[in-house]
């Protein structure tokens, strides 16, 4: 019997334990009420009205009251049916088929209640719906079809006819008012898993029945009771074409209704099981036009506002991939103001696990918005058009013009735009929770708190409370009955939200979510962290709010946001009262309630009688003290009660008198002894004489003496102790004694009592100190028999006892491990000290010092609740706790559920994925494998595998706390898993395999490489059973990382496109796995890259040539010839960057325009082109060095002069409107009016703007800060729209204000850094197109950066020199390289540019105006070079012009006498006596219909491109040198106005709360490299005075297209039938990108400049070009805007306040009346 004794009490312990764990689990959830269905539920739906519930099971239909109590029940089936049949409720319909008793599974349960009918639809008829009454569901309400109707199978077929077939739907009401049904149902025809499996080839259901259709609910239109053809041509519905079917397997899960949108929740299970790591849910969106009806009288298509997009619920490589349960609500998270709407679902992953993942509805609303806008600007990476549909609009999105796209139209499509829209990124969302078998979710926010409730497949039902970022805060679990699987839809009773309906598979179940009366006090109920309970104060009870009469007042229900802290709570001051030393009382109580109409008694007078009579019992009962309650109570419940003690010193001597003494200086309470008249008394005042004040030990009272002390050294440990005493001390020492009775040790005054156990003879002793009752510090003496005395060398301390204040962590597994500590003063205080927890188990102490102390938590016993408390131990005192005291929470053991891989090479360290389920994960949770562990996320934890000697089976063993982990059901506490988890492993298998094998593709050794090219190694891996990723691998080339760029079970491919750290030498390739490595190959450098270029060509040509065999001797003969021009190709590579280095001479000087021209050109480049335009006839000046044309000045150059009759009012108004510009009040009105006219075209902004400048240029402070306000109200614009949008184009006078700031602000840094670079480059781009042939007319050229002017045929040009001078002015002749294609006028250009290179462009003559002639009388005729010195030689269809000149001639050039400049250029290009160097594409068309070309040579025009690689090879150090230029900050001329501009964007981003990167990268993008650098790369003719020609435009584009793409954040999209000009420089972006992220992070690191400093730099350009434009003449052209749109200005001056306390519109109407005066006096004179 004694054996069994222990086995007893341990069963007893664990039934306790048990029990508590089944209050615990379900203390917040009960069953209330719960109805049994015989057969299988379907679904249910709550009257919110009637607070009935419908149940629909198999074959049964109930009707429930709201306690869940039967009233009607009816049967639904089974009935004689067939699925290959049309349903019997068709006219006429015979069946050939044998019907067979069917069960009838309901598929869709809804209400009306406006027409007081309830719909049921079943799966029998082929998905037949009836209309019953909501009083009595057993009665049909409506009979359908109506006895000789007209009836189609469409208005029959409206459910799914198969009980796994998934169907949903709602009842809604339309514009109008009349009843709608939107239905979705999974197809079930032909082809579909649902379909019959027979020979029969009928498909009755679902030949015209669609996946979505919005029906006729109207019961008073019967005849077109659930048609779908609402409106014409099916406008209604949504149908899968039947093709693609297979790939569209929907099931519906769930639809509802948010705002006047619907919203189905669909999973694709087409793609289940193919693509695991893919979601495959989908949320849909159509709009139900429930609203006021639109402008277009017909109404939307189904289809136009159709949009969808999938759902993915965590993140690659643990994405939960099919939605089973969805549920929207309004919840307060993230610090939003107020509620915002949600969508909560639960997704399961193949196996079981499941998690929860909520989304916002409004980025699902701006994400549909922005996909409609995508795909109106045509096809997009973002948006696709759903082609699968029937009723969809077409393929593709499509470009629709400059049209804006109205708020309606964004939300809801139109007919006009393509539909219906999938967008291709889903929305994504990480779980907050996650465990298996999870099947239905609904949401609930109670008090700001979110709650959520999940059913699982084994009849659980969970409560979750969630903190404001939606973690995990708490969590309840119901045992529901018989272990059904909840159904996926849950709902609240509409009429309180404290019950909840849920379905299991045979019961219907009505639960209250909350059980609040389990809590007996404030502190309980607060902490239990229930949302719905809160403390009743008045009450004294724990409830719901609803519940507590008295909720709705302040602070009289206590939630649990409140906190403990708020619960009522009684302080009285002193605890202790003397009876014979009468005080006041003060009681002070929180959370005091003041209630007109209650009784609140807090008042003594009434109750003296009680104290009498506690008193008068104090004495009968010979008691010396006695404690009396004091509460506050309203309306008889006690809300607030405390203790306190009356007590009389004088009565304890008189009860303990054979112990007086002792028993007076031992009480709770102050109490001192009086010898002389041996009395215990309560006061020292009373008493003249010394009174005692001391503590007793072994009976005996002790006074201070002082006695002779003998030095005699002694150790004593520890140094302190607390004030109460009890600490044992150790003294160590020599003569200490032949006996304990001998010793008598004293700490000063305090004796110290001997143990005489722990005596050791002469050397050791232990003593128990006493309690001075006040802090000191003394020395130790040791007294032996009286005489020999011994002082301590230290000094021991009584101090104030040991205070905690924290301690940390809070929470740990029920394995314990967890190292717990704790900070305060004198924590060493004392001799023992032990941490307790639950004053029942130790926590291991490892190290202890006055502020801290560290220990090791125990596992948590079986028997206590999961919060435990943290008290210590001192001297085997009372456990010491902090206030409020320590509790620490025990949480569920983090489980593991796989490894992954579990296999491992021998000698590699592999990364190990552990997947952890946490309930609630912390960084206090260490693992190890036993190697160390790294903690990824709260499901993954990183271990390396050791290294193993032999390929084996181990055992991997987890270490969690260094506590070994032994799975969930071997939990220390005794606790096992949830009913619905399924157990876990302790230990998990691991093996070693053979180390892996990799060789490159041919497995050769040594791999030639060639310096400058990209390298590209394949290599191969041979056969592993490790499944590896891409992440494990490493490859190194020396010591360059090799980009991995493909990877598979067989090979991967590596690259680097970039240089390598060596040039020369051998270089061994490494891989790596882990800490395996080996050297695969060698990489041998050297050489140039003219071999791999041969071999490349040789290569093409064979393949050419083997393409081509058994075909035509013509195309292998264009084989050769392609090879011929390839090579050419690339020897002039070779020798291009030589020969143009050599010939650019930088000597001439670069021709920068001056500040004025820029300024002008820049600000008005449409009027400066036009103005230059009209000056057709330039004049020339005489020089000795040769003519020159003299250049106009622009109007806004000249002084500005108004005649002598009207300058004087004239001037006067102009000055005065000048003087109102310089108001910023005035200017910021006055732009704003103007803007908002519809006539003022962006062309009138952009000249304002200019002008404007012009006009203020002397006070660009000013100008400035007018700036800055009107960008400032662009921004608001913008950041209401789409932020990323602004300032991407000119179309506001503030956009073009700022182009013109940078301008002028950037001038001297595009002069002085970016200048000559960039005058390189053009130089450059100009001698390469002069290198080869040009055509005279089409401008195309052999050389070019531009595909488009690409002379796509192998001229045969040769160069020569000619000798010319300059007839009639002092000039040498010069030497001129010309090519014998060259036409007369191109060699006359070449020739003035020899002759003037020295000298602006503007200075030139013009070709027209000089002539060409011979001067050797060896040609054969004087005089002008006419055409007939053109050699014509005719070569199939092409003409060829060559040069009658030989090499080496000598030429005269003169200027004409009579200039022609009517014909100009065009007469010189005559085209009947010019023709192309290769003829036009149409032309080259019909000529090859004729059979005399037939025989013509023939090249690909493609082998031509290879000259734009050659270009731009040759180019490229220059384009480099330009945007290493552009995109630098020199430290001794920094770019201060970017710097300004970048920290006034950024300033404004963060005012609004733009935190947003890439829209700062944008704004930035858009002000500046695209604003400005874009502009004058395109536009060279802006800074120099050079001659732009349309051939230079064209490369200059293909240059800043480039630029544009390196400031883009989107990567280029780049395919086989991408532009050329944008693969040309596809390889040079990503450098080019991450140089602008360079240079915008380098001004973002520049010093602030303050405004000051910014005014000073702008005084300083405003003086420096101070009178350099007509200023009055900008002001006159800005008033004739203020004049057109006077009425408009004025208006808006008067209605602003601040314009009419300053009287603008007076004063603008002055400069009206002076101006026009003037202007109209100018006409009568006239």
């Amino acid at each position: 019997h004694s054996d069994r004794r222990p086995l007893r009490l341990l069963a007893a312990a664990l039934a306790v334990f048990l029990t508590a764990l089944q209050v615990r689990t379900a203390g917040a959830l009960q069953i209330q009420q719960a109805f049994a269905s015989p057969s299988r539920t379907n679904n249910f739906v709550v009257d919110a009205v009637s607070r009935r519930v419908y149940l629909a099971a198999v074959n049964n239909l109930y009707q429930l009251n709201a306690t869940l109590a039967k009233e009607v029940e009816t049967h639904t089936g089974p009935v004689l049916d067939n699925p290959l049949c049309h349903a019997p409720q068709l006219p006429q319909a015979t069946c050939e088929h044998q019907k067979t008793l069917t069960d009838n599974h309901n598929k869709l349960l809804a209400l009306d209640r406006a027409q007081s009918v309830l719909l049921a639809c079943g799966s029998v008829f082929q998905g037949f719906c009836e209309l019953r009454a909501m009083d009595d569901a057993s009665r049909l309400a409506v009979k359908f079809p109506q006895d000789g109707a007209t009836v189609f199978p469409s208005m029959l077929n409206i459910a799914a006819n198969h009980e796994n077939a998934s169907t949903v739907g709602l009842v809604f009401r339309s514009h109008g008012g009349a009843a709608r049904l939107l239905v979705a149902a999974t197809y079930t025809g032909m082809g579909s898993d649902y379909f019959p499996k027979n020979h029969s080839k009928e498909d009755l259901r679902f030949e015209n029945t669609p996946e979505i259709a919005i029906r006729s609910l109207d019961t008073a239109d019967l005849a077109r009771l659930f048609t779908y053809d609402i409106n014409p041509s099916e406008d209604n519905v949504f149908k899968i074409k039947q093709e693609v079917k297979q790939k569209n397997k929907l099931s519906f899960v769930r639809a509802f209704v948010h705002k006047s949108y619907s919203y189905i929740a669909i999973n694709n299970d087409a793609n289940a099981g193919v693509k695991e790591s893919q979601p495959n849910s989908i949320l849909a969106r159509i709009c139900l036009d429930t609203d006021a009806p639109r402008r277009s009288a017909e109404s939307r298509k189904l289809t136009e506002s159709y949009i969808q997009m999938g759902l993915q619920c965590g993140s690659s490589g643990n994405i939960y991939n099919r939605l089973l349960s969805i549920y929207p609500a309004d919840i307060s998270s993230g610090g939003a103001a107020g509620a915002e709407p949600h969508l909560f679902g639960v997704f399961a992953q193949a196996g079981g696990r499941a998690a929860v993942c909520a989304f916002r509805v409004l980025e699902v609303e701006e994400r549909i918005r922005q996909g409609r806008r995508n795909c109106s600007s045509g096809p997009n990476s973002d948006v696709q058009v759903l082609d699968s549909v029937i009723q969809g609009s077409g393929a593709e999105c499509e470009h629709k013009g400059a049209i804006k796209l109205q708020e309606e139209q964004l939300n809801c499509g139109a007919a006009h735009l393509q539909h219906p829209l999938a967008l291709r990124r889903p929305l994504r969302a990480r779980p907050i929770y996650e465990a298996p078998g999870l099947t239905s979710i609904a949401v609930d926010n109670v008090h700001n708190h979110t709650v959520v409730f999940l059913g699982t497949s084994r009849g659980r039902l969970r409560k979750l409370s969630l903190l404001a970022d939606l973690s995990v805060a708490n969590q309840w679990s119901l045992k529901l009955a018989a272990n059904e699987p909840v159904h996926h839809i849950m709902t609240f009773d509409p009429s309180d939200h404290n019950y909840l309906y849920l379905m299991t598979t045979h019961h219907l179940l009505r639960v209250q979510v909350s059980a609040c009366g389990q809590s007996s006090s404030c502190s309980e109920c607060v902490s239990a962290g229930d949302a719905y309970c809160g403390w009743c104060t008045l009450e004294g009870r724990c409830s719901v709010q609803k519940e507590c009469s008295s909720g709705t007042v302040g602070r009289s229900w206590i939630s649990t946001g409140d906190g403990v802290q708020q619960c009522p709570s009684m302080t009285i001051t002193p605890s202790e009262i003397s009876r014979s030393q009468p005080e006041t009382h003060n009681v002070q109580s929180s959370s005091c309630i003041l209630l007109e109409d209650t009784e609140t008694l807090l008042n003594f007078q009434p109750r003296i009688c009680l104290v009498c009579y506690m008193l008068c019992r104090m004495i009968c009962l010979c008691l010396d003290h006695v404690t009396i309650s004091v509460a506050i109570r309203v309306n008889n419940v006690s809300v607030v009660s405390g203790n306190f003690t009356i007590y009389e010193c004088e009565r304890t001597g008189q009860i303990h008198f054979k112990t007086a003494c002792t028993s007076c200086l031992s009480t709770a309470w102050r109490c001192y002894w009086d010898p002389r008249n041996n009395l215990c008394v309560s006061s020292k005042e009373s008493t003249p004489h010394v009174l005692l004040e001391v503590t007793c030990w072994a009976g005996r009272c002790f006074l201070s003496v002082s006695v002779s002390v003998c030095c005699v050294d002694v150790q004593v440990e520890p140094l302190s102790g607390p004030l109460t005493g009890g600490t044992l001390l150790t003294v160590q020492g020599r003569n200490l004694g032949h006996s304990a009775a001998q010793l008598n040790v004293s700490i000063g005054r305090v004796p110290c009592s001997i143990l005489p156990q722990y005596y050791t003879v002469s050397l050791r002793l232990v003593c128990e100190t006493g309690a001075p009752w006040e802090e000191m510090s003394n020395h130790v003496t040791v007294s032996v028999a009286g005489n020999a005395v011994g002082v301590s060398k230290d000094i021991f301390s009584f101090v104030v006892r040991a205070r905690l204040l924290e301690f940390m962590p809070q929470q740990g597994p029920l394995a314990g491990g967890t190292r717990l500590t704790i900070h305060g003063q004198f924590l060493d205080a004392g001799s023992t000290v032990n941490v307790k927890i639950n004053q029942t188990q130790n926590c291991t102490i490892f190290m202890l010092s006055s502020k801290v102390i560290k220990c090791v938590m125990p596992p948590a016993e079986a028997a206590v609740a999961e919060n435990v408390s943290v008290c210590v131990v001192y001297d085997g005192r009372p456990c010491l706790s902090a206030s409020p005291s320590f509790t620490f929470t025990y949480e569920k053991n983090p489980t593991i559920s796989h490894i992954r891989p579990n296999k491992s090479f021998l000698r590699i360290e592999i990364k190990v994925l552990v997947c952890v389920m946490f309930q609630s994960v912390r960084s206090f949770i260490p693992m190890s494998f036993p190697q160390s562990c790294s903690c990824v996320s709260s499901t993954l934890i990183v271990c390396q595998s050791p290294a193993a000697n032999q390929s084996q089976q181990a055992t991997a063993h987890f270490y969690l706390n260094e506590v070994l982990y032994r799975g969930e059901d071997a939990s220390p506490s005794g606790r096992g898993p949830d009913e619905d988890e399924e157990p876990q492993a302790d230990a998990f298998q691991f093996e070693y395999v053979e180390d892996p094998q990799f060789y490159t593709a041919n497995k050769e050794k040594l791999i030639k490489h060639h310096p400058g090219e990209p390298l590209i190694l394949i290599i191969n891996k041979g056969p592993s059973e490790l499944d590896l990723t891409l992440q494990e691998y490493s490859v190194t080339i020396g010591s360059d990382l090799c980009d991995i760029t493909f990877h598979n079970e067989q090979l991967f491919h590596c690259t680097i496109n970039r240089s390598l750290s060596a040039s020369t030498g051998e270089l061994p390739v490494t891989v790596r796995v882990g800490h395996f490595q080996k050297v695969i190959a060698m990489v041998q450098m050297g050489g140039g890259s003219e071999l791999a270029i041969i071999v490349s060509i040789v290569v093409c040509c064979v393949l050419l040539l083997l393409c081509t065999v058994g075909t035509s001797l013509l195309f292998s003969r264009s084989c050769v010839q392609t090879l011929r021009s390839l090579w050419i190709s690339f020897a002039e590579l070779q020798t291009d960057m030589t020969d143009l280095t050599k010939e650019l001479s930088r000597t001439q000087g670069i021709p920068f325009l001056e500040y004025k021209q820029f300024v002008t050109r820049t600000f008005f480049p449409k009027m400066c082109s036009d103005y230059e335009r009209r000056l057709v006839q330039p004049l020339y000046e005489n020089d000795p060095l040769g003519p020159r044309a003299l250049s106009e000045t622009h109007p806004l150059l000249q002084d500005w002069q108004s005649s002598n009759s009207v300058r004087p009012n004239l001037e006067e108004g102009i000055t005065l409107f000048s003087t109102l510009l310089n108001n910023k009040h005035f200017l910021v009105t006055f732009v704003h009016a103007l803007e908002q006219q519809k006539d003022f075209a962006v062309r009138d902004r952009c000249n304002l703007a200019s002008l404007l400048t012009i006009a203020l240029h002397g006070k660009l402070e000013y100008y400035t800060s007018i700036m800055k306000d009107l960008l400032v109200d662009l921004i608001d614009a913008s950041a209401s729209k789409n932020p990323k949008l602004m300032l991407r184009r000119t179309e506001s006078v503030v956009e073009k204000m700022v182009t013109n700031w940078m301008s002028i602000c950037m001038y001297s840094y595009l002069k002085e850094t970016v200048g000559e670079p960039f005058f390189l480059l053009l130089c450059a781009i100009k001698q390469q197109i002069n290198k080869g042939s040009t055509d005279a007319i089409t401008g195309k050229a052999r050389y070019t950066l531009n595909e488009e002017w690409l002379l796509r045929e192998n001229i045969e040009a040769k160069p020569q020199n000619i000798n010319v001078s300059f007839q009639g002015f002092g000039m040498d002749s010069v030497s001129v390289r010309v090519m014998n294609t060259d036409t007369i006028g191109q060699v006359k250009e070449k020739i003035l540019e020899a002759f003037y290179k020295n000298l602006p462009f503007s200075q030139w003559p013009r070709e027209e105006d000089v002539d060409l002639g011979k001067e050797s009388p060896s040609m054969v005729k004087s005089g002008c070079l006419e055409h007939a010195d053109l050699l014509t030689r005719y070569e199939d269809e092409k003409l060829h012009f060559y040069l009658n000149i030989p090499d080496g001639a000598s030429l005269a050039m003169s200027m004409k006498d009579k200039r022609e400049n009517t014909l100009g250029r065009v007469k010189d290009l005559d085209t009947d006596k010019y023709v192309h160097l290769v003829l036009p594409h149409d032309e080259l068309t019909e000529s090859r219909k004729s059979h005399r070309h037939s025989h013509r040579k023939k090249v690909l025009p493609e082998i031509y491109l290879t000259r734009l690689l050659s270009t731009k090879g040759t180019l490229q150090k220059f384009l480099d040198d330009l945007f290493q230029a552009i995109l630098s900050i020199p430290p001794e001329k920094p770019p201060l106005a970017v710097k300004y501009f970048f920290d006034f964007l950024e300033e404004q981003a963060d005012k609004r709360g733009i935190t947003d990167p890439d829209t700062l990268h944008i704004w930035k993008t858009n002000s500046l490299p695209l604003r400005f650098w874009v502009n004058i790369l395109k536009n060279p003719q802006f800074v120099f005075d050079i001659d732009k020609t349309d051939h230079m435009d064209a490369c200059l584009s293909v240059i800043a297209q480039a630029f544009i793409d390196a400031c883009s954040l989107s990567d280029l999209q780049l395919g086989k039938d991408s532009p050329t000009n944008k693969l040309l420089y596809a390889k040079e972006i990503p450098e080019y990108k991450k140089r602008v992220q360079c240079y915008y992070k380098q001004i973002l690191e520049m010093a602030p400049l303050s405004e000051q400093e910014m005014n000073a730099h702008l005084a300083e350009e405003s003086r420096r070009y101070r009178n350099e434009f007509n200023t009055n003449l900008a002001v006159m052209e800005v008033y004739k805007y203020a004049k057109k749109y006077r009425n408009q200005v004025v208006s808006a001056l008067d209605s602003s306040p601040t314009a009419r306390r300053t009287q603008l519109q007076h004063k603008f109407e002055q400069v009206i009346a002076l101006v026009e005066d003037n202007i109209y006096e100018c006409s009568s004179e006239a």
